[in-house]
């Protein structure tokens, strides 16, 4: 009998949720994911030390072009592994900030093809602010693919649809952890579970109204969450739950279904930049998740500068 990675591969693209390339070598997804908490802690790893010297030289003592280059460093390694997509975040700190975030996907990108990896490989990952959906609206238009990261609502997915994105990564896991913490409760059914029904709402309207962009699942916090959306068109998987599906044999049925979704009664919105505010507004989980998920970012950009610096510093002594 396959193992349940092998079945959900034939319902689902697997991609891999971490900067470890061995991670990604043992998992063989087709794509690979990275931001800033998985960089940073990829570089604190000894056998990656390399790489962030390196970048540190080609900086010259630039820490915004060493960080820039140590990211596609990294995603550079990634591409030599994995057939598909790398992910690469553009800094969290530029959320609000639609110019500047514009500037940095070409800043990045073209790092990428000083190296001769060519754009079509990299999706620029923006958080799916408003100023980041209008960024991504602007970058695909020049032919740069992004994907556009902590999607916690449906009006985030479908501002992002109109703008044209590739993909967006709706998290599960901490949707789950809002409402656990909300309804005072321990757990949910996955069935039940709030993050797996809100990328089942995202992937039924996408199909319902024909939207090409990529549904990626991202965020899990057990297997029976990546499990109740086989059938979505990507999942981002960490490897310890990669390894915990390689071990498991058990039937892994096909949840989600886009010739099901287009027979659903769903009502079409027009997403309109009032729309989308006032509906962030009402949603407390999509709005405080999405506020913390930047912060987060942004706090491991900054511990990650502290030990780039701290080489820079060093190699100038």
């Amino acid at each position: 009998m396959a193992s349940q990675v092998e079945q959900l591969k034939k319902l689902t693209t697997v991609v891999a949720d971490t900067g470890d390339f061995n991670a990604i070598k043992k998992y063989e997804p087709q794509d690979a994911t990275t931001n800033p908490s998985l960089i940073y802690k990829a570089a604190v790893m000894p056998e990656y030390a390399s790489i962030v010297d390196d970048a540190v030289a080609y900086g010259k003592g630039d820490l915004a072009l060493t960080m820039d280059k140590l990211a596609v460093a990294f995603g550079t390694e990634i591409t030599k592994i994995v057939p598909g997509y790398v992910s690469t975040e553009v800094d969290a700190r530029l959320s609000f900030d639609t110019e500047a975030t514009i500037q940095k996907a070409r800043d990045l990108i073209k790092l990428y093809e000083e190296v001769g990896i060519k754009k079509e490989r990299i999706l620029i990952k923006i958080a799916a602010t408003y100023e980041g959906i209008q960024a991504a609206k602007v970058l695909e238009k020049e032919g740069i693919t992004c994907n556009l990261t902590l999607i916690f609502s449906i009006a985030q997915a479908i501002a992002c649809a109109d703008a044209g994105c590739t993909l967006i990564s709706p998290f599960v896991g901490r949707i789950m952890d809002w409402y656990k913490r909300s309804k005072g409760v321990d757990k949910f059914e996955p069935s039940e579970d709030p993050g797996v029904m809100s990328v089942t709402a995202i992937y039924n309207y996408y199909k319902k109204f024909g939207y090409e962009t990529i549904v990626m699942g991202a965020s899990f916090r057990n297997s029976g969450e990546i499990l109740e959306l086989a059938g979505c068109d990507r999942l981002t998987i960490s490897p310890q739950l990669l390894e915990e599906l390689t071990n498991s044999t058990d039937d892994v049925p096909q949840k989600l279904d886009a010739s099901k979704a287009a027979e659903m009664d769903i009502p079409k919105i027009e997403m309109t930049e009032s729309t989308f505010r006032w509906m962030m507004n009402e949603d407390a989980m999509a709005t405080e998740k999405l506020a913390e998920g930047i912060r987060g970012f942004a706090a491991d950009i900054v511990k990650l500068e502290e030990i780039v610096q701290a080489k820079i510093n060093a190699k100038k002594e």
